[in-house]
């Protein structure tokens, strides 16, 4: 491995992760591979309070994230003919009452129609809850040490109106990737954090990820999380680090650090994990909203460069992720912050990200970063 830039080697980066502080974010820790070599920085702190900067190479829940590496072990599972991507996937989910109708490639691409056990976001303003999530304020804080299993989630996400007809359209739903996770257990008759450990974490070395299942911790060392909510007319900011992420579940459980979610994204585009084929249907966008199977794949502006990305949030913890096509150039960033019901972090995130990609990727004055939000 090269050695480690620093800040006064590229004060740009340095630059734009300060920016994102004075933004709202509590503190961020970036990590960049390029032609250049391996730059690591941080800025804020590492908890309120306290003037410790963030740990570089610290653990962070990376949220929607997980949905890459789950995405990943469906296809790794294709890849030795376990699963078929265009066959129906209740034939390995019966008994929910699963359309027919719905493929496993709809759950990886958001184009089944479920709706979304975390609440469903309609088009005309409406909002339909679920769980009570992050959106929920004092109710999610209160219920933020519950375990949910998956199978109560799914029935609940089930039982509730589809959005549309399965493969009419495009819409994000955290309960395709719970599907996902249930599925793989089906089919292989293992835990999906046995078969995470098999298909991924193991090959790849990265020691440092996690399945948390109804684990409330995280381990040593990592910034901490917060949730702002108000209370008898108050307003009152939590330590939420500890929390039992089976709320969420496959749509965003995982923790991990940016050393590892860069071996793993740079790793998966370079090819090898996924054979040549279903590395190019996982990078196939669907022209709505530009999601393949498991990745946003976004132009980076006029001079036609791409970018493979997933970002998440995971209440007051934050991962970024982007790649060039071929693994060659990767960014990854830990984010910690105070979230709200108003999920008032989700615009300062969304430009944040744009201006890395623009900084980091180039020509981006168009680059879109509409990817999963924080609280999403």
């Amino acid at each position: 491995m090269s050695s480690i830039l620093t800040d006064q080697d590229r004060p740009e980066l340095q630059s734009l992760i300060e920016e994102m502080t004075e933004s709202g974010f509590t503190g961020v820790t970036m990590r960049v591979h390029d032609e250049r070599g391996e730059w690591v920085g941080s800025a804020g702190v590492r908890e309120l309070g306290n003037s410790a900067k963030p740990p570089t190479n610290g653990y962070v829940r990376i949220g929607s994230n997980t949905k890459t590496f789950t995405a990943a072990m469906v296809l790794r599972l294709v890849a030795e003919g376990t699963i078929a991507l265009d066959a129906s996937a209740v034939d390995h989910l019966p008994g929910l009452g699963l359309d027919p109708r719905i493929t496993v490639r709809m759950l990886l691409q958001h184009t089944s129609g479920v709706f979304n056990f975390t609440g469903e976001y309609y088009d005309d303003g409406t909002f339909a809850p679920g769980i009570p999530a992050t959106t929920a304020g004092q109710e999610w804080v209160d219920n933020r040490f519950t375990t949910y299993r998956p199978e109560e989630l799914a029935r609940l996400a089930l039982s509730k109106p589809a959005r549309f007809e399965p493969g009419t359209d495009w819409s994000y739903s955290n309960t395709n990737y719970l599907l996902a996770r249930l599925l793989i257990e089906n089919v292989t008759g293992h835990s999906f954090a046995e078969e995470m450990q098999r298909l991924i974490l193991g090959p790849l070395g990265l020691s440092d990820t996690v399945v948390p299942e109804t684990s409330p911790d995280i381990p040593e060392p990592h910034t901490r999380a917060y949730y702002r909510y108000e209370d008898a007319g108050q307003e009152r900011t939590v330590d939420v680090t500890r929390q039992n992420p089976s709320w969420i579940s496959t749509g965003g459980d995982m923790i991990s650090t940016t050393q590892d979610l860069h071996t793993f994204i740079s790793a998966l585009m370079g090819g090898r994990l996924l054979p040549a084929e279903l590395l190019a249907e996982m990078c196939t966008p669907h022209p709505k909203a530009g999601y393949g199977l498991g990745v946003f794949v976004q132009s980076t502006g006029e001079d036609g460069g791409t970018v493979i990305t997933h970002n998440g949030g995971m209440a007051g913890h934050a991962a970024l992720m982007y790649s060039t096509p071929d693994g060659s150039k990767t960014l990854t960033a830990a984010l910690n912050y105070v979230d709200d019901a108003a999920l008032s972090m989700a615009v300062p995130f969304q430009k944040a990200a744009q201006s890395l990609v623009q900084e980091v990727f180039g020509g981006g004055r168009t680059a879109s970063a509409d990817t999963a939000e924080p609280g999403h």
